[in-house]
Order: C-alpha cells, then structure tokens, then sequence
C-alpha cells in the first residue's frame, strides 16, 4: 500500500511538472508573470513577439504579425534542443506582391522574421547555416538580410534593396531589448 501511494503521489509530481512548460516560446507574450515566479523582467528572455513590438516602436515597417507555436511552425525548429525558443513574422507593405506569389503564407518573403534563441551564439549558426544553404542553391532559394543582435535573430526579406532592409538594422540597433 505504501508503495502505491509513493508511486501516486511520484506521478502527480511529474504531472504537476510536466503542465508548467508551454512549448511555445510566447508563455510570457501577455507579460503577466504567474504568480509563484520571481524572476526580474531584466533576467527573463524576450519573446518574437516582443521583439517585434520593439522594432515597430523603433521605427521598423511592422505590418500584421504572425506569432508561431511548436505545433505550427513551418521548419518545425520551435523549442526543439538547440533551436529558437520563439518566432515570429511580419508582412511590409513595401514588398511587391508580385515577388511573393506562391510563397507560404508567413515567410519571410513578405517582410521579415525573428526567431530569438537562448545565446548570440546559437542565432549565429542559425544564420550561417541559412546563408550558407542559400549561397549553395545560388539563389533558387531566394535571399535575405541577418542581423544579430544578442540571441535575436532578425531575418529580412531580400526582395527589399539594401537601403530599405537597413531600416530593420537600424531599428534592431536602437530597440529597447
């Protein structure tokens, strides 16, 4: 009986454990912490959805944005070991709707993506492997901006000229992150 009541009370613990993790990356989007959490703001990694609130408010062209969840990220990388915690992608109207025709709806195509990860390091491979892949298909994959800044991985269309994506850059430089 004893045993039995260990084993019971073993199994709520893993439960109880195993609800506390959402898989998302986008748990702290509403910025309310759940009351046992003592973590500072300061301390806590900012989400995609954050990130592209900071951009907008720095000047970036943030148009309609896409948050993505673990279930319905299209590269299945979200929360995954040694990929982003979180992503998210805007549409800027500046992209002409003739270059992304056929493209999936929320690439990066349409405007830009961020993806953060746990350090500067991570989102660093992340971008040299996507630089690397799309030097390799030499451009049939199409082509895009990254700028990094801590573990924030900006990812901008390259349907943009280079005066225009260096809006982003500018804005990732002067965001509140």
């Amino acid at each position: 009986m004893v045993k039995f009541v260990m084993c019971g009370a073993l199994l709520a613990g893993v439960v109880a454990l195993a609800g506390c993790g959402s898989g998302d990356g986008e748990a702290a989007a509403s910025g309310a912490a759940p009351p046992s959490a003592s973590v500072s703001k300061a301390s806590r990694p900012l989400t995609a959805r954050q990130v592209m609130a900071a951009l907008k408010a720095a000047g970036a062209p943030i148009g309609k944005v896409t948050v993505y969840t673990a279930e319905n990220d299209p590269n299945g990388k979200l929360g995954r070991p040694g990929q982003y915690t979180s992503k998210a992608a805007s549409v800027d109207r500046r992209v002409p709707a003739s270059k992304v025709v056929g493209a999936e709806p929320g690439a990066v195509d349409f405007g830009c993506g961020v993806e953060v990860f746990p350090d500067e390091a991570s989102a660093r491979a992340r971008s040299e492997f996507i630089q690397q892949a799309q030097k390799s298909l030499q451009g049939m994959a199409g082509s895009e901006y990254d700028y990094l800044r801590g573990g924030v991985l900006l990812r901008v269309t390259g349907h943009l000229t280079p005066r225009q994506a260096a809006v982003y850059q500018r804005a990732l430089n002067k965001a509140a992150l």
